[in-house]
């Protein structure tokens, strides 16, 4: 970084506009990823777009690299800055506007974070749909940049379904206003989808519209007991069958849960040990008949034999006690040790395949690495977490998990899944991105960054090189 690069920046800027303190290096050079050492030059805390532009126009004319971040809680590396760069954190601006109760909409500034959204709309009887557990630290701009997904994708969909409009600096200074607040708008090509799920490598997502809907009703958790995978599916067949709303339905193996009763110090429903576990959320039918309506679906559903064991929260602690169960499995894992983490979709009906080929291959090949299994069977989204033993050396580990990856890989691309399912590529996948991407896809991808970033400032070796 030259000297006047940084006479620039502390010239043209408020005081406590920059810092180049070695914690805040530290802290917004990175994310969850923890795979790479963060090194980036100063960290800068715009309030405006004002400001982002002013800072963007300065970074080109410098060459200087850009790395936006927010929540910085994905697990790819995607806002990770290595190589002395610009970190633009968002975290002060964070202001959001009145909800509009008619269009049901809200605008925010990217850094507005996930539940502080949910609680802005919430006295209107409205929410933005994105939930997931680290909604208490994740930005919209970073869910925006990644296509957040979540527990409620089953029902809602993904982040790109509830975000109508989106103001965009790109690398050479200009604000793109895309969109706005329409609902319809059939006018050529929608910019405003290439932006969502670039991972912040073609613009600067600053502000978004924000596509509301209505709270739920009431709503009912289960957490049911199971033998594998195929009672899994069977359950969330019967699940779509049923007289109810469907809002999240997953997965747990048995060591997950005995991981979060160590941490969490939680305790399970289920005085037995199962192979795996559904937690299972629906919106009541709204009728005067609702619980007669339940109570026969699970008579039902326990005369098929394939469920073991459940139970029904009494009450909003019981409800977010049985979440936590689910919630509480990463963090979990992660105190358990060094941990290796996959986050991949199959299409659905290739689940119970997927698992059984993916569970055959580790006990073949790679018979020393646990594997703790967890996700969004609703979407298809699988966790695929290993830990190292205690008694294996750092490196040998790594470099298992490296052949283990290739291996898994290779069954993905077998089954038409994707590498990533909802954290993006970043650092950490992009040597894998042609399992999932065909050669004339990755080309189109690159010259869309060629268009939108020809110095390739922008977040770059995120995705591909």
């Amino acid at each position: 970084m030259s000297e006047s690069f940084l006479a620039s920046l502390k010239r043209d800027f408020p005081a406590d506009f920059l810092s180049q303190k070695p914690a805040d290096l530290e802290k917004y050079g990175k994310d969850w990823t923890k795979v790479y050492a963060p090194k980036p030059s100063i960290v800068v805390f715009p309030r405006n777009t004002d400001e982002v532009v002013r800072l963007v126009k300065l970074c080109a004319q410098n060459h200087m690299p850009l790395v936006p971040s927010g929540g910085r809680t994905g697990l790819s590396g995607g806002a990770v800055a290595a190589n002395g760069e610009v970190v633009l954190s968002f975290e002060k601006m964070n202001q959001m506007g009145p909800v509009d109760v008619l269009a049901q909409t809200v605008r925010v500034q990217a850094g507005a974070v996930t539940e502080a959204v949910h609680q802005h709309c919430a006295p209107h009887g409205l929410t933005w749909p994105i939930d997931f557990a680290s909604k208490g630290s994740s930005h919209v701009g970073g869910n925006i940049a990644t296509n957040a997904g979540g527990v409620k994708v089953i029902h809602y969909g993904m982040t790109r379904n509830w975000v109508l409009g989106l103001q965009v600096v790109t690398m050479n200074g200009e604000v793109l206003e895309l969109n706005g607040s329409l609902e319809k708008n059939n006018t050529g090509a929608d910019l405003r989808q290439l932006f969502i799920g670039s991972e912040g490598t073609l613009g600067i997502v600053t502000e978004a519209i924000l596509k509301l809907t209505r709270v739920p009703r009431q709503l009912d958790v289960f957490f049911f007991a199971v033998d594998d995978m195929s009672s899994v599916l069977k359950l969330f067949l019967e699940a779509r069958r049923a007289p109810f709303t469907l809002m999240a339905f997953e997965t747990l193996t048995h060591n997950c849960l005995e991981a979060v009763q160590d941490h969490l110090k939680l305790k399970s429903p289920f005085t037995q040990k199962y192979g795996a576990y559904v937690l299972m959320e629906v919106e009541r039918p709204d009728s005067e008949n609702a619980q007669t309506v339940l109570d026969q679906w699970l008579e039902g559903l326990f005369e098929k034999g394939f469920v073991h064991d459940g139970t029904l929260a009494q009450s909003p602690r019981e409800a977010r006690d049985l979440w936590s169960l689910r919630e509480g499995t990463p963090e979990s894992i992660y105190h358990r040790g060094l941990l290796h983490k996959n986050d991949i979709s199959l299409p659905i009906s290739s689940l119970e395949a997927f698992v059984r080929d993916m569970t055959e291959m580790y006990a073949s090949q790679h018979s020393g690495l646990e594997v703790y299994l967890f996700g969004h069977i609703g979407d298809g989204n699988l966790h695929v977490n290993t830990l190292k033993p205690a008694e294996m050396d750092r490196e040998v580990f790594l470099a298992q998990c490296v052949e283990a990856d290739r291996a898994l890989y290779e069954i993905i691309r077998k089954y038409h899944g994707s590498i990533s399912a909802e954290h993006g590529i970043g650092l950490l996948k992009k040597k894998w991105l042609d399992y999932t991407r065909a050669p004339a896809e990755i080309a189109l991808l690159k010259s869309l960054k060629q268009v939108f970033d020809p110095m390739n400032l922008l977040n770059p070796g995120k995705i591909f090189d």
